[in-house]
């Protein structure tokens, strides 16, 4: 079963095949490249969404998903959660990214992740002994999860390198992004994102899940609808900004999605990291294009793509499968090669 996606995308191709720029790929090529999932080996691909220059112009479900389906799109709410801290930075609750973590979660001071700068929070080189892909890491995120205080959990977890030196992935230190970002602004993550992020952007059904302390998840745990993920990814093509207002400002998008870590030898999928989102340059018919994205377990993305004014939103079920980040990239990399057969993306940083 595939669900009502046909009859989802047919309704988005009426509405916007009349405005489509000439010499962009048509929304129905797009929806072609789309309909090539619903053949896929693996039931658990659930929708996808593409915006060009912030118009929906297409958009698919799978699997027996609908378009108003809360999907829990894992790690990439760390990305979620670096929008918001850039909105703390932006109303003056955070002063700089060079403050240590103890200046918002003053009980850190004294442990190992007490002293660390924001900044190197935000770009995974704490130093913690924290690394997600071993088990047998004392900050594992396995094991913060069992944890019954993860706060407590987090403060106990040692150093193992000095802060900005060394690139891990780890969700430990997304949590703490979430408690300074409470404790910079009184009020929980999910609160302060509620009222600042979600509401200007017209984000009305969400849901993010909190520890048994009632702090959010900053490490991932929220559940979206994939055309909200694909607003989330406008909002950051458009440099902040949303149908007129400026939600989180140009500069912390600027420096968000910037590199600052090459990771390429850490990760397959990502040549650079900026404050928990991604960078990877794609080879499409002979151009370099550059992506920004956010990326959860299973498949979970939002691809941004200034040359071809692109937003591509993709939720999958697919925890834990190697598979399910494959296809998403695979569905990033047909639709790219569509827009730039069609002549339509740049190599320049217009967007």
């Amino acid at each position: 079963m595939h669900g009502s996606g046909g009859i989802v995308l047919i309704a988005a191709v009426a509405v916007c095949a009349s405005v489509t720029p000439a010499g962009a790929a048509t929304p129905d090529e797009v929806a072609a490249v789309l309909e090539r999932w619903d053949r896929d080996d693996h039931p658990d691909l659930r929708g996808v969404v593409v915006l060009r220059g912030g118009r929906r112009i297409a958009e698919r479900y799978y699997n027996g998903a609908v378009p108003d389906e809360l999907h829990d799109i894992r790690s990439a709410g760390k990305s979620v959660t670096a929008l918001v801290t850039g909105i703390a930075v932006d109303r003056g609750a955070i002063h700089s990214l060079g403050d240590p973590v103890s200046r918002y979660w003053p009980a850190s001071a004294g442990s190992a992740i007490g002293p660390v700068p924001l900044r190197d929070v935000l770009t995974m080189r704490s130093g913690l002994a924290a690394f997600d892909e071993d088990p047998a890491s004392p900050g594992n995120e396995d094991r913060m999860d069992a944890a019954p205080d993860p706060a407590a959990f987090v403060r106990g977890v040692p150093r193992a390198d000095s802060p900005g030196t060394r690139y891990r992935y780890n969700s430990v230190t997304a949590y703490v992004a979430g408690l300074a970002v409470a404790g910079a602004t009184g009020s929980t993550m999910a609160e302060f994102a509620g009222q600042h992020l979600f509401a200007p952007l017209g984000i009305a059904r969400w849901h993010w899940d909190a520890d048994a302390a009632g702090m959010t998840k900053g490490q991932g745990n929220l559940r979206l609808t994939v055309r909200d993920l694909a607003v989330l990814g406008e909002t950051v093509r458009n440099r902040g900004r949303y149908r007129g207002r400026q939600v989180v400002s140009a500069r912390w998008i600027a420096d968000m999605t910037a590199p600052h870590v090459t990771i390429a030898a850490d990760d397959a999928y990502a040549d650079t990291y900026g404050y928990f989102w991604y960078g990877k340059t794609h080879r499409v018919d002979g151009a370099a294009i550059d992506v920004s994205f956010a990326s959860g377990n299973g498949g979970n993305k939002i691809y941004v793509v200034p040359a071809c004014r692109l937003v591509i939103a993709v939720t999958s079920s697919a925890y834990g499968k190697g598979y399910g980040q494959r296809r998403s990239e695979a569905i990033l990399k047909a639709l790219l090669e569509a827009e730039t057969t069609a002549g339509r993306c740049r190599t320049s940083s217009r967007r």
